[in-house]
């Protein structure tokens, strides 16, 4: 072999070493677990996260978790096995100690802006139980650090993982099955906190109108806001109506307990009925446009009738033939590593979430005044 072939083939074999290593490096990187710590642990639905954890998911990887109440840490611990290294009783420090790529907000309402005040400056995604805010001046705050810092910033409802919401969206939109929308109604609530058992660190900033924001109204109102600004893929309403009812003041003697509101679009209407005073727990919706109706049943049965079928068909819908995650931190992991682009209305979305506020905001306020509020166009 010649000097200039055997110095041309080092070359490209050096290449090849260098490709090779970078597809490593980005193979790695997909493959890598987005590293996440834990805000707080006094909201119940804690226990969906490190249940998930503790089963070995190898999408995310637990670094940290703050929480100052000592009794909680206790708790939580033996429950599930928690190596007490994983525990800090300061959130800047844990952040600066273990700089995690995401957090998962598991605390009141209220708090959710101060998670996004420490963690936007650092580049550190957030995820936040629903609502997003507890009122539209800490959402517009929470909205313009993630701008301002290029973060995602989600909002977890239950019911964005149902394959039911998917398929509803699907015969709405893409199919077109029920024509024009007109009317939604979508019912979202249980028993009350207190009677289904939830802990007294929960139940203590749910039912305090500034943590939570309100009682059921928030509680269970930001469902039916999220799911129809995802059926209107975005659409802001034209104004708002509603009325609270506080059927156990002794339970819940500083918030309400049951409210119906009602939201109003150029073309369709939907009721939002929220409530402490089910006979039991419900989340769901009917949908109905002009030539038919969809009946979201549950998480997977539905119930479907237009024009052109004689009776009523029943469906049972699976995350199978669907684009929906059932698992809400396998979606925001995916996010973060940029195989899932959200759409701007998509239930998860900030856009769509500062409508939600925007409507439990009104909502409150017509409530308390008696008046429809109505939005500038």
């Amino acid at each position: 072999m010649s000097h200039k072939n055997f110095t041309k083939n080092l070359v490209l074999a050096f290449i090849a070493f260098i490709f090779s290593c970078l597809m490593a490096e980005s193979q790695s990187q997909i493959k890598k677990p987005v590293s996440v710590a834990i805000f707080r642990m006094t909201h119940d639905h804690v226990g969906f996260i490190l249940g998930r954890l503790k089963s070995n998911y190898s999408d995310l990887k637990l670094t940290g978790i703050y929480e100052p109440n000592h009794e909680l840490v206790g708790k939580y611990s033996k429950i599930y096995n928690l190596d007490p290294s994983l525990f800090y009783d300061n959130f800047e420090k844990l952040l600066n100690k273990v700089k995690p790529e995401a957090v998962l907000a598991f605390g009141s309402i209220f708090e959710h802006l101060a998670v996004v005040e420490a963690c936007a400056p650092m580049g550190i995604h957030v995820m936040v139980e629903k609502p997003l805010a507890v009122n539209m001046d800490h959402a517009k705050k929470m909205k313009a650090l993630a701008d301002q810092y290029n973060i995602h910033l989600l909002t977890d409802f239950e019911t964005s993982w149902y394959p039911s919401t998917a398929k509803s969206w699907q015969l709405v939109n893409d199919s077109n099955y029920v024509g024009t929308l007109r009317r939604v109604v979508i019912h979202d609530g249980h028993e009350g906190p207190k009677e289904i058992g939830c802990s007294f660190e929960f139940l203590a900033w749910l039912t305090d109108p500034v943590q939570n924001g309100g009682g059921a109204i928030t509680d269970f109102g930001c469902y039916g806001a999220n799911l129809m600004t995802f059926l209107t893929k975005g659409q802001q309403p034209i104004s708002v109506t509603a009325v609270t009812r506080q059927f156990k003041p002794s339970i819940y003697p500083k918030v309400d307990d049951d409210a119906t509101i009602i939201v109003s679009y150029l073309t369709s209407e939907c009721i939002i009925q929220a409530s402490w005073n089910w006979p039991f727990g419900r989340k769901d919706m009917e949908i109905y446009g002009e030539n038919g109706y969809i009946m979201a049943d549950n998480k997977n049965a539905m119930r479907i009738k237009s024009r052109t079928h004689v009776n009523e068909l029943k469906r049972n819908v699976t995350a199978d033939n669907l684009e929906v995650y059932e698992d809400p931190f396998s979606y925001f992991a995916k996010v973060i590593r940029n195989n899932i682009t959200m759409k701007n209305y998509d239930p998860y979305s900030i856009e769509n979430n500062m409508i939600v506020v925007k409507i439990l905001d009104a909502a409150r306020e017509s409530a308390k005044t008696g008046r429809t509020i109505k939005f500038k166009q």
